[in-house]
């Protein structure tokens, strides 16, 4: 994600001081310095389609290690649709502890909506409300409107749904956004996002909600799992600026920033110029502590 909106502050305890951002060539050179990892999922551990060995074989070295894993992402599905998705990638469950996605920390922002809601989104994200007590319904019967992503990502843009979103607004319908990511992966193609629906609800003066990266609630969620009373040691590996950098940022977590993913053209030069991380970073007021350009 590369614009994000946020809903919840961070506390005085977790602003870090300013870091030198570094290169290093392999997990196995810092993972002994953490009591866990919030590692990304989309763009560090698979593409969307293929799964990436090497950050499989990372991951799995640290827990053999003592460093507890836990893959963070802003699916909107709940924990097990991703835990199924990656087993069709035959990702080894060896490489994790646990799964957190935006979905779960959603479903608590759905449960507190006071009526029935309208869904964007495709049919396959619709275990987001299993177990909840809501009823989907059309636009105008609704009390809040939860979006997943696009009807169909394949053909369609976030354009397509202006006149949609005006009907919303005009409607003063709250919108809870389950994936605060604007763009994605799938192979060698950007894919629209959630994200990119909430952040042009937010532009024509629609209320945003979101629990996902960036934003606590996902991190505080991840860390109720863990049972960390500390953020102190805990490292976040991504390759979302605004959503992996921020939200670690925020959280109090060091940054392991991965170059070769949605920002990949932006930091082309990254492997030979550390300057060219450090001058991103700081022109979207980041830090991060680490960066290498695919997770190995």
């Amino acid at each position: 994600m590369e614009t994000s909106l946020s809903d919840t502050g961070r506390g005085a305890d977790t602003v870090r001081p300013p870091q030198d951002v570094r290169p290093i060539a392999a997990l196995a050179e810092i993972a002994g310095d953490y009591d866990a990892i919030f590692c990304d999922v989309w763009g560090v551990v698979h593409n969307g389609v293929v799964k990436h060995p090497a950050a499989e074989a990372a991951l799995t070295a640290a827990r053999a290690a003592g460093v507890k894993v836990v893959l963070l992402t802003n699916s909107p599905r709940p924990s097990a649709g991703v835990v199924a998705q990656l087993g069709t990638m035959d990702f080894s469950h060896d490489a994790y502890d646990a799964i957190v996605t935006s979905g779960d920390a959603t479903r608590a922002l759905i449960a507190d909506v006071a009526g029935p809601v309208f869904h964007i989104g495709p049919e396959r994200d619709y275990d987001l409300f299993a177990g909840i007590d809501v009823d989907l319904v059309g636009e105008a019967e609704a009390r809040a409107v939860i979006v997943t992503g696009l009807y169909n990502d394949e053909v369609e843009t976030p354009a397509d749904y202006a006149d949609m979103l005006a009907r919303l607004q005009a409607l003063d319908l709250p919108m809870i956004c389950a994936n605060p990511d604007i763009v994605v992966h799938r192979g060698e193609r950007l894919i629209p996002c959630s994200g990119a629906l909430a952040r042009d609800y937010s532009l024509i003066g629609g209320t945003v909600r979101l629990a996902g990266k960036p934003h606590r609630p996902i991190y505080d969620v991840a860390s109720r799992v863990l049972d960390l009373k500390s953020s102190s040691r805990v490292l976040a590996i991504g390759d979302g600026l605004m959503t992996d950098v921020k939200g670690a940022n925020d959280f109090g977590a060091d940054a392991l920033l991965i170059t070769d993913g949605i920002h990949g053209e932006e930091l082309a030069s990254a492997d030979s110029a550390t300057q060219t991380v450090a001058a991103v970073l700081s022109e979207r007021g980041l830090t991060a502590r680490y960066f290498m350009a695919a997770l190995t």
